[in-house]
Order: structure tokens, then sequence, then C-alpha cells
């Protein structure tokens, strides 16, 4: 206002205006600058500040030309609704005001460029306009009913350029909005307009084609009742389609069938186009006769849904969704359903004709949309007079039916892997909660999947919808947490463009966040919702669960980077691990062990080494800590012949494994869950600076007030479980087992086998044997895990030797036993 000649004014507007629908204080603000800005009337003097105000106007508008003008339509209408009951209207006045210039501003144009030697180039600047004057009228089309006679010329305009369509479109537009406003207008005015309009059909475009039809259907019903007129076009197109599909049947090859191509296919979308606007089954139309046209017409673009052409088939189905719009209830039609979901569901159908049948399915809803808002604001004029309860009842039964008969298969199309499919499934799913034609509870897992999503906006638009799903029901997003989370891996898999590498739970951008974090954060503001989710994630890691170790990777990248508030959270999963840890932890070496014994019993008497190892079942429990440290001491007077002390064991162990590699690889895939879980405790404790003594003292059972203080996040502390990601790698589950395969994991379980035995320190040692035990612990898991010593562990002073001495740990663990 201060410095209109500003050069970045547009796009200054442009980020205020996108803020129209934000909380209402912002709502506020915005509502309240573009008031002052553009609506607020200009002294009729001051030609030159109208002048800047349209150009302004004009600008933003033609900057937003790509992401859509919901904005401008949501500030008009807040600014003209805020002074409806008002008796001074300066917004409706700087409407008319503005309006009335914009007209002028395009007249006057013209004449400059009748001028000038570029005569017919229409610039970009009076695509601007128009489609402004178009915005106008679709709030206010009584603003334009003045002008309309001056818009009428431009459906003439030669069309060459983009530009051109783009008038022509927006002219039809404001035209089919506004002309059914007009009182008394002449004869020879509405003829020119039919006219004008059939040329354009005849001769142009899809785009041109739609908006032309959609404007002669409001000139035709509401108006001039033309239908003859109508009639003669649609039998044009119709009878063109039958001696199509008769030359087709004849003979699918034929070349004459290849000349009609572009023939067929504007044939086949203007007869759907026509169907939308008109109902050809109507007695103006077709006089007496007793022929059903919809039937007719539905049964002749099945026939073409059908073709080889894959061109061909879409723009037959672009013609039924058309049809449908007219006659929602032969979406019922067996054929119709079949084709739906057969290609909704059928993995090799081709992207475009997904595409078009959930495009289909999305007009159809914006359209009932649009006639469910237009019916409520007919009855609010006759509410008084009328009885309440029949309205609006039938139709939003119908899509809700319509809705419930291909909503499994819209759902399932989330999970594709190219990113318009799913665009436009969200697009549907989001029309049809949105109109409350299903129960949202069935959608709240694929939408927590859809949060997922590689691209922002369409993360935002699931998200949006889980918000408000659980404004209205609160507790459903927690009921079906997990089973999103299990869904959006699913999507990651159908998303992930290398097959070869593992799913990751986590953004690989500078953020590091869990792709599932909003639902956390939607979870955790509720304590008992936040315990139960976090447990069900721990229990799929349990031996017993069987869940495929990339989905257990998944999850633990969740829980490594879910957005964790207070130090609650994590000593709550911590403590948890140690439970599962517990349990799964003994039942795989048991099951490792009884694997082997069987075995022995077929071999010969067994050498010292494995009658320690046969033996070692016994009284392990009872084993008092003294005596679980005394082998580590004794082991540091035998260091030298520590490492081959570890290979007889590792040998030992080889010895007793049975012929068939089954049991190893089963303890390889099980064990896999058990070593996320370290590492998640692991990482969890280095990101938050957890000591041991912290995690022991923990318990679930205190007051939350206790553990309420916020976390310290340390920075760069990544999660990388390496031995998993090596298993997935190598593919290992289906691998043939080497030798060298084979000693690995029998490594690992005497490394296991030890970390077992000192898992849970006794409470009443002395200081000295604590420190002994809690790093025979520390040492264990730094073998398991491949190396890299856990920080931060009370006792890390002592046994600092090679990594020989640590596998030299397993086996004094073993023999010990």
């Amino acid at each position: 206002i201060e410095q209109p000649t500003f050069p970045k004014i547009t796009e200054m507007c442009v980020k205020m205006i996108r803020r129209v629908n934000d909380e209402e204080g912002i709502k506020k603000l915005v509502n309240e600058t573009f008031q002052k800005l553009w609506f607020t009337p200009t002294p009729h003097h001051d030609k030159e500040a109208m002048t800047r105000k349209i150009l302004n106007i004009t600008d933003v508008v033609a900057a937003c030309r790509d992401t859509g003008y919901d904005w401008f339509e949501q500030l008009l209408q807040n600014l003209l609704k805020s002074e409806e009951d008002a008796s001074y209207k300066p917004v409706k006045k700087a409407c008319t005001q503005l309006v009335d210039n914009l007209v002028e501003h395009i007249l006057k144009y013209e004449e400059s460029l009748s001028d000038s030697d570029n005569k017919g180039v229409n610039s970009g600047r009076l695509v601007a306009c128009i489609t402004t004057l178009f915005l106008f009228s679709k709030i206010r089309p009584q603003l334009m009913v003045k002008h309309a006679m001056t818009m009428q010329p431009y459906l003439t305009t030669k069309c060459s350029t983009q530009n051109d369509f783009m008038v022509i479109c927006n002219v039809a537009k404001i035209l089919e909005l506004v002309v059914p406003l007009m009182e008394h207008p002449s004869e020879t005015f509405l003829a020119t307009i039919e006219e004008d309009l059939m040329k354009l059909i005849i001769k142009y475009g899809m785009t041109v084609v739609q908006h032309c039809v959609s404007c002669l259907g409001a000139v035709v019903n509401k108006v001039t009742q033309n239908y003859k007129f109508v009639w003669a076009c649609f039998n044009r197109y119709y009878g063109a389609l039958s001696k199509l599909k008769s030359q087709h049947q004849e003979d699918p090859n034929s070349t004459i069938l290849t000349a009609n191509k572009p023939a067929l296919l504007r044939s086949l979308f203007t007869v759907g186009a026509l169907c939308r606007h008109f109902d050809f089954d109507h007695e103006d139309f077709k006089g007496n006769s007793k022929v059903n046209i919809k039937d007719k017409v539905l049964e002749l673009l099945m026939y073409f849904t059908k073709h080889s052409d894959e061109e061909v088939q879409t723009k037959a189905i672009i013609g039924l969704g058309f049809a449908f719009i007219q006659h929602p209830s032969l979406m019922f039609e067996q054929e119709v359903k079949t084709l739906y979901n057969s290609i909704l569901s059928d993995r090799n159908c081709s992207v475009n004709l997904k595409i078009q049948v959930l495009k289909n399915l999305q007009t159809y809803l914006q359209e009932e949309d649009t006639r469910m808002q237009q019916a409520d604001r007919d009855w609010k004029k006759v509410a008084k007079q009328e009885d309440l309860k029949e309205m609006g009842d039938i139709s939003s039964g119908m899509s809700s039916s319509i809705m419930q008969l291909y909503l499994k298969q819209v759902l399932e199309a989330f999970f594709h892997n190219q990113s318009s499919v799913r665009h436009f499934a969200l697009n549907v799913i989001a029309l049809t909660l949105n109109q409350g034609l299903i129960h949202p509870v069935q959608c709240v897992p694929y939408l927590i999947a859809m949060g997922t999503d590689p691209e922002p906006s369409m993360r935002n638009k699931a998200d949006q919808q889980l918000v408000e799903i659980d404004k209205k029901y609160a507790g459903f997003i927690h009921m079906k947490a997990v089973a999103g989370m299990k869904m959006s891996y699913q999507v990651q898999q159908a998303i992930n463009t290398c097959p070869k590498d593992p799913v990751r739970g986590f953004r690989h951008d500078e953020s590091s966040s869990a792709l599932c974090s909003h639902l956390y954060s939607m979870i955790r503001g509720n304590r008992q919702h936040r315990r139960a989710f976090l447990i069900s994630l721990l229990n799929l890691f349990d031996d017993t669960a069987k869940t495929e170790v990339n989905m257990l990777l998944y999850i633990a990248d969740n829980l490594a980077c879910f957005p964790y508030q207070t130090q609650e959270e994590p000593l709550f999963i911590m403590h948890h691990i140690d439970i599962t840890l517990s349990v799964s932890g003994s039942n795989l070496l048991q099951s490792f062990k009884e694997s082997m014994v069987k075995d022995k019993k077929k071999e010969r008497k067994p050498s010292s080494d494995e009658e320690s190892e046969s033996d070692s079942n016994s009284g392990s429990g009872s084993e008092s800590e003294e005596e679980a440290s005394k082998p580590r001491r004794l082991r540091k007077r035998v260091e030298s012949d520590s490492d081959s002390d570890g290979e007889n064991d590792i040998n030992a162990v080889m010895k007793c494994l049975p012929e068939n590699s089954a049991p190893l690889i089963e303890f390889a895939n099980v064990s896999q869950g058990i070593l996320l879980l370290l590492m998640l405790k692991q990482h969890l404790k280095n990101l938050c600076g957890f000591s041991d003594s912290k995690i022991q003292k923990y318990s679930p059972s205190e007051s939350a007030k206790v553990y309420d203080k916020a976390i310290n996040r340390k920075t760069g502390v990544h999660f990388h479980p390496k031995q998993t990601l090596d298993f997935l790698r190598s593919d290992m589950a289906n691998s043939k087992i080497t030798e060298e395969v084979k000693r690995s994991i029998v490594k690992q379980y005497l490394d296991f086998k030890l970390l077992m035995e000192h898992l849970d320190p006794d409470e009443e040692e002395e200081d000295g044997e604590v420190s002994a035990s809690t790093n025979a612990r520390n040492k264990a898991i730094t073998s398991l895990l491949g190396g890299g010593s856990p920080k931060n562990n009370a006792a890390e002073t002592e046994d600092d030797e090679s990594d020989g001495e640590d596998r030299g740990g397993g086996t004094s663990g073993v023999r010990r036993r």
C-alpha cells in the first residue's frame, strides 16, 4: 500500500494468500490485509490506483496458475460473508468496481493490440484478466451479468496457442454461470452463443469440448430449451460410434478403423460429455421413442473398453465416467463393477487406465458434493415451509452405496509404485471421508500408511485426514495403529525401487525422522495408548510372532527415530526390551541346543570339549555370580591360549551341528529380532545418554512425574544395525550355507549364550562383582553387535582386550557352565 511499485509485491501476496485456510489468527490477518489491499473501494477519480490494483490482482492470479485458485475463492467468500448483514458493504462495492474495471481493461487492451502489428496474439495478461473475472463470477455471478454480451465474442477467438484455449475455456465457464441469471436476453445473443459453442465442440480438443458442452448444458437446459439442436449433435456422434462398432465387429484389423481412429476418440469423448449434461431419455429429446438411450450408450462405450488400443480404452472409460455423473445408478451394473474392479486390482493393468478410473470416481464425488451444496443453498431459501426429512437423503445414499462397492479396490491402489495412482486414490478417499459416505475406521490403517509417502503433499493430506478422524472419533487411531504400521511397511515395499536394498523406516534426509512419526505424535499424548502401542510393536520381535526380518528392521528404525519427548518413553521401551530378551533369548538358545543334542546321540562318544557342552544344561541357573566371575580371572592368566580356546569351542559346537542346516538358518533368522532389540536399546541409551543404573532403576509403575523430564538428545547418533542389514542383503535365509557362514552363526550363538547368563545382574552383589558381571554383559553385546564398543557403560575399564579376547569371553562362559 505504501510502496505500490515494489517489484516483489506479487511474490509476497502469493505467499500470504496461501495461508487463507490457516488457524483463526492467521486467517483473520490474511483477510484484513487483502481487504485493505484489494477489496476497499477506490475513489472514482483515482484511475492510476485502480489500474495498479488490477495489475496486482491479475499478477497474483497468473502466478498461481499451476497451484490452483482455491485460496481466491476462499478469501472472497470470507470477506463477502463477513458483511452479509451489514448495511454498508465495502467489499461488494469494491468487487463491482474491480469487475467493471477488469472488463474495461480487457477492451482497452484489445484496442491497443489491434493498433499494433501483433494481432490475434493473446498474452498471459489477457488470460489472467479473464481468469480473474471467472473467479469473481464463480463466487458472485451477478457481478458479471451486465458484461455477458461483452464476453460472448471471445468464443470466436482463433485458437493457435495455449493462451487462446485458456481464454475460450474461461469465457465458456463465465457464460455458463452468468447467462442463466440474465433477464430477457436477446434471441440473437443466445443463438450466437449456441452456434459458437457447437463450432468449438466439433473443432477442438478435450478441454475445450468439456467446457463448451458444460456451458451449452447451462444455456439450453436453463434458458433456451433448444433441445433439437443438441439432439442433432448427439445423434451425429452416436451414429458415428455405432457405425465404427459394427465395422470393428466385422473386421477388427481393417485399415478403415485405423484411419478413423481420431474420429472414434472424439466420438467416445463427446458422446460421454453430452450425456453428462443432458438427459437424453427425456421426451424433449427422443420424443415418443421407447428406446432406452442411457443403456444404449452404456453398451456402446463398454464395447470399446475391451478394444486392443489403450488410447481407445481410456477414452471409452472417460466417456463412461461422464455418463455416470448423469446416471450414477449405472455404476451398479455388473459389467461396470467388473470393469472398474478388475482395472483397479489387476497388478499388470496399465497405469493410465487405473488413473482414469480413479479420476472418474473423483469427478463423480466432486459433482455430488457441488450438487449437495447447491441443494443446501436452495433449501435454506425455502426451509421455513418444507419438510426437513426428505432433503438430500436420496443422492447421498446413492453415492454412499457406490463408494462401498469400490472402496476396497481404491484403498488397495495405495500400494502402487506410481505416485500418480496413489495421488488419485488418496483424493477419492479424502472426498469420501469428507462427505461422510463410509465409516472412517476402515480407512485409518491405509491413511497411516499413506502418511509415509515420499511426497510431502500426499503425506500432509493423509495426516490431515487422520487428525480430522481423531477429532471426531477418539481412540480410532490408536486402535488401528499397529495395523497401520504394518501397512506402511507394505507401501514402502511397493515404492522401494531397488529390491536388493532392505526397506528402512526413517526418512533419508537431514532430519532422519521416523516415517511414522506423525502417527506416534498423535498417540504419545495419552500414556495408556502410547504404552499399549509400544508394547504391541515390541511384541512383534518375539520369537513366537514369526515376523519377517525386514519388517522388524523397519519397525526398529521407527522405534529408534520416533519423536520422543520425555525420558519415560525410551526408558519404557528399554525396560520391555529386557523382558522380551530374557524370554525370547532363552527359548532361542534352548531350541538351538535341542537340535544339536538330538544329533549327538547318533555320533561317536563325545570328547571332553563336547562333554562340557552337553552338560551345560545342568545347573546353569543356580550358579552364583562369584563362580561366574572366577573363570574371567583365570582366563587372564592363560591369555595366550584364549584364542585357540575360542576356536576349540566353536569347533566343538561345529562338530555337533546336525546334517540338516535348517535349525542353523532358523537360529540366524530368529536371532535377528533379538539383535535388533539389543541394537535399539544400545541406540536409545547413546541417544539419550542414560546410564546402566538409570535403566535398571526404572519401573513402569512409578508415577508419571518422576520421568517427565525432557530428553536431552545427542546429535549425530544414527541407528545402523549392521548385522541385520548384512543378513538381509546377503539373503542368508535363502542362500546356500558355507562353512564360514556356519562358523559365524556358531560364534554368534556362543556370544549370545554368554550375554544371556549376564543379562540380569543381581542387586545384592558386592561392587567388584557387579562390575565384572556388567562388563561381561557389555562385552558380549559388543561382540554380538559386531565390534564398536557400546558407549556409556558403567564398567568399561576392566578387560579391554582384543577381539580375540571377546571370543574368549564367549568361550569361558560356555566352559564355565
